[in-house]
């Protein structure tokens, strides 16, 4: 095994920053499970067992973050999630 020289050793001077953001979805007593399971695997690209998950965290805890990613990522699927009568918001 060689030892590496100065050369031959990458240093990243820079941090990238990134500002993650979640799609948080809200229990509420108007939205069937289907509805929901339907609009995250439409909407976010879920699989139906993520889809399902989600939405029984949702039952329980009253709430679930569905979703991570920039901000700009986030809100075309929280508008669609919203147009869809499902209570949602970005943090």
């Amino acid at each position: 095994m060689q030892a590496l020289t100065d050369t031959e050793v990458e240093i990243l001077d820079k941090t990238v920053e990134t500002d993650v953001q979640k799609l948080v979805i809200y229990n509420d007593d108007v939205n069937t499970f289907d509805w929901v399971i339907d609009t995250l695997m439409e909407v976010c690209g879920h699989t139906n067992e993520q889809a399902e998950q989600c939405t029984l965290i949702i039952h329980y805890k009253g709430k679930c973050s569905v979703k991570e990613g920039a901000f700009e990522e986030l809100t075309g699927m929280r508008n669609e999630i919203c147009r869809r009568g499902i209570s949602a918001e970005i943090h």
